[in-house]
């Protein structure tokens, strides 16, 4: 069958999905037809609806959720690099270094770290290796802090798996305390599963044993009740709520309000029952409210 006369589809088919598999990559690895927003919101007086979804063609991890590349497909009646642009754009979404684009001829790649494009035979695609390696050395990983940046997302069937967004700032926030970073300011919407994405995050970093123990601070009780019988359930052994002004020493993941460690009274400030590095990390949760204050007394947990 002549090429030129080929859908994109069997493009992606015969052409670049086996020269994936001939560099290494995995099916495990390479994610095809991928939708990765629900489209815009659209509303028009009583009328609501959604815009158009962004599709990509491929994604390709080095493991789940550690994606590297993009890889926008085109048929053989455009050229290489026709689909560049769009793929730089979902490659921008996603937080993505490494943008192709193909043709079933062979490949265009655009190195986001470099700003360099180069033109690539169907059959010399990088190896995940390759393009990890590459990662590491754009992102300033080294071997000693690899398995912490490699540590794995909490995954069993059923359970929901992160949206594009909340994987970055999952994926970000790891990284920088992988690096030594002390503190990281996340900001998320309301809505957008910021509890979530600290559940992640508690299970990466506990995992690759830089959290062994963890406190996470509220400002209502709510907000500490629903996320330990939803988001943080998978941590139910270990977990315990601070309550009547005791806290159990024998747990290694504490969830608290501001006001049930702190206070004016020295008898309240229950924090200092514990060692200055008792805790590995500590996660504030809306801390734009009344958290946020100089004079808040929560502030001192810190200090």
């Amino acid at each position: 069958m002549d090429k030129k006369q080929m859908s994109e589809e069997d493009i992606k088919f015969r052409f670049i999905s086996p020269a994936l598999e001939g560099c290494g990559w995995s099916k495990k690895q390479v994610r095809m037809n991928v939708y990765f927003t629900d489209g815009r919101i659209i509303v028009a007086g009583k009328t609501v609806k959604r815009g158009k979804r962004n599709f990509a063609d491929y994604i390709l991890e080095y493991k789940p959720n550690k994606p590297l590349a993009v890889i926008e497909a085109k048929d053989n009646n455009h050229s290489v690099g026709e689909g560049m642009q769009q793929a730089i754009e979902y490659a921008d979404k996603l937080d993505l270094p490494f943008v192709f684009s193909s043709n079933g001829d062979g490949f265009l790649f655009h190195d986001k770290t470099t700003g360099k494009e180069i033109k690539l035979d169907i059959n010399n695609f990088p190896t995940p290796k390759e393009l990890w390696d590459k990662y590491n050395a754009y992102k300033g990983i080294t071997e000693k802090i690899e398995d912490t940046i490699n540590s794995d997302y909490y995954y069993e069937p059923g359970f929901k798996q992160p949206r594009y967004y909340q994987r970055i700032a999952i994926n970000r926030t790891v990284e920088a305390i992988a690096k030594g970073q002390k503190r990281a300011l996340l900001v998320l919407a309301t809505g957008t599963g910021k509890t979530y994405v600290a559940f992640q995050t508690i299970w990466r970093l506990r995992q690759s044993g830089r959290a062994k123990r963890v406190l996470y601070l509220a400002d209502r009780n709510i907000l500490i009740d629903q996320p330990k019988n939803n988001d943080l359930k998978p941590l139910s052994k270990v977990i315990t709520k601070v309550s009547n002004r005791k806290a159990d020493p024998s747990y290694e993941v504490y969830l608290a309000l501001y006001q049930a460690v702190s206070g004016e009274d020295e008898i309240k400030n229950i924090y200092k029952q514990f060692s200055q590095d008792f805790f590995d990390l500590i996660i504030v949760d809306e801390c734009h409210r009344g958290s946020a204050k100089e004079e808040s007394q929560w502030r001192e947990i810190l200090l």
